[in-house]
């Protein structure tokens, strides 16, 4: 018996996708906090780069950027076994995984104790952030499957928000609880996580993609709106499923197998294009430097700005709420502008923030610092407009089912390698170069218009299936045209004959429905 069908399942399924990002938020921002906390700095005195301290910032950029590697590794992990494993299966373990080395940190008496825990931490959050969004965009329907993964993006931001908020409540205690609840908070939300996977359908495509026909046709069925007076034997799933074969049968012949090799080849279907994309659109939300506030929001307050650490937890607190108000807009606007056109608002948007923030911490003054911190909150509008939920949704809408699992888990690893360069060299850039710091995200972030302007195909509203026509033929194609057939998302218009009655006599008009 389903305990859920239609709409409910689809809400559901986008519930526990998010509970999976909003872990995934809280981690990234749960360490920003600690770093400057009188319990944490007094437990850990080698990574005290406050001003009273003499701890080392290239140990702290590594006790904080080693997680991305653990992550790095998660990644690789369902790279080589999360196809076998299947998408619940994959995530289920990357909580169990996480929740272990979130226990690990929260007990940390020492350095490599808290690297330790980390680094598990991060390969249980490795293998989610990898797994996530390609089971969440194989179970929606092509016009909701933006709005659904910038849902899941928004919660993930939320979860930033509540680290912040979470740390600055417990800066006013004095003992070590004041970091040790905020690590350990994490396994709360790694449960949550494995609760709703472990009572929620498998992907449709995958199980089709291993022959599991009956199950995939139950769990397509059991997805539609109209779930419950349609009949899982109804012409319309026999004909979605006939679509998916169709599609993964044009994808194994391409690739004559789904090894790694295949992943290295272009061929009719273009499988190292597609891959390169979605491993690109992961380097440029890095690269944009949003982990350079999410991290170190405090310390650049602080450092940077040169506010007191109070007024620095309280202001970061602020801006996550921001950062919070500032994803639920592509929800509205991701499925009517479409994902090119908001990655390049993005992308300008963040160069010139970053290049008014290298000006401002130049200059130094008092009017100055309050100029840098309006445009750090204004910078994560841009990031959460743009950059933020739309790099984790190309790569499953990129790459074809033969190599979905293997190329997302290449996109996610990208992801978490660049992250852990940005993490690692900010502590030492900022202490180093300081404001110049900005100059080459600002640089960055300029490079990426051509990049998105000239290579990434529009998906909006399209199926999973549609897409791959964008990359068949002898060009790629930018945009879906009328010769590629009728958009998912879009309503053909439909004729039919009404008739009248005028002055006692009949006539019949043609009326097009829109």
């Amino acid at each position: 018996m389903d305990l859920l069908i239609g709409k409910p399942l689809q809400w559901a399924v986008t519930a526990t996708a998010g509970a999976g990002f909003l872990l995934f938020g809280y981690d990234q921002g749960v360490m920003s906090g600690l770093l400057t906390g009188g319990a944490f700095t007094a437990q850990f005195p080698e990574i005290d780069t406050t001003k009273s301290g003499h701890g080392s910032a290239s140990l702290q950029g590594t006790v904080v950027a080693i997680y991305e590697i653990g992550c790095f590794f998660g990644a690789i992990v369902c790279f080589l076994f999360s196809e076998k494993m299947g998408r619940r299966w994959s995530i289920m373990i990357g909580c169990v995984v996480l929740a272990i080395g979130a226990a690990l940190q929260a007990s940390a008496y020492s350095i490599p104790h808290l690297i330790v825990g980390r680094i598990v931490a991060g390969l249980g959050n490795g293998m989610n952030t990898s797994t996530i969004p390609v089971w969440h965009s194989e179970l929606l329907k092509a016009d909701s499957r933006g709005k659904g993964l910038c849902i899941e993006l928004a919660i993930n931001i939320f979860g930033v928000m509540t680290t912040y908020w979470v740390d600055y409540g417990l800066s006013f205690v004095a003992s070590d609880v004041q970091f040790r609840f905020p690590l350990a908070l994490q396994i709360l939300f790694a449960i949550i996580t494995f609760l709703g996977v472990l009572v929620l359908p498998e992907s449709p495509r995958w199980l089709l993609a291993h022959d599991r026909n009956e199950e995939a046709r139950h769990v397509i069925w059991s997805l539609q709106p109209n779930a419950a007076t349609l009949a899982p034997s109804s012409a319309a799933l026999s004909r979605e499923i006939a679509t998916i074969h169709h599609a993964i049968t044009k994808e194994r012949e391409a690739a004559r197998s789904t090894n790694t090799n295949t992943l290295l080849t272009n061929g009719p279907q273009r499988f190292l294009y597609r891959t390169l994309l979605g491993i690109s659109g992961q380097f440029m939300q890095q690269l944009s430097g949003i982990n350079l506030i999410t991290y170190y929001a405090p310390v650049i307050f602080e450092q940077s700005v040169g506010l007191s650490h109070k007024l620095s937890l309280l202001l970061s607190g602020f801006n996550g709420v921001a950062y919070f108000f500032s994803s639920l807009v592509p929800i509205w606007l991701i499925d009517r502008l479409g994902r090119r056109k908001l990655m390049l608002f993005a992308a300008a948007g963040q160069a010139g923030c970053m290049l008014v923030l290298a000006a401002t911490v130049a200059h130094g003054s008092k009017a100055a610092g309050v100029v840098a911190v309006v445009v750090l909150f204004l910078f994560n509008f841009f990031f959460a407009v743009g950059l933020l939920a739309i790099p984790w949704l190309l790569p499953a809408e990129y790459a074809p089912l033969a190599i979905r699992t293997k190329s997302a888990a290449l996109a996610t690893a990208s992801n978490w390698i660049f992250t852990f360069l940005v993490v690692e060299i900010t502590p030492v850039s900022i202490a180093n170069i300081k404001w110049r710091t900005y100059i080459y995200f600002a640089v960055f972030n300029a490079l990426f218009l051509p990049l998105i302007y000239f290579f990434y195909p529009e998906t909006r509203k399209l199926s999973l299936e549609q897409i791959d026509k964008l990359f068949e033929g002898d060009k790629v194609k930018l945009h879906w045209t009328p010769d590629l057939g009728e958009v998912e998302g879009v309503t053909r218009p439909i004729g039919f004959s009404k008739t009248r009655s005028r002055g006692g006599r009949q006539t019949t008009e043609h009326v097009e429905n829109l």
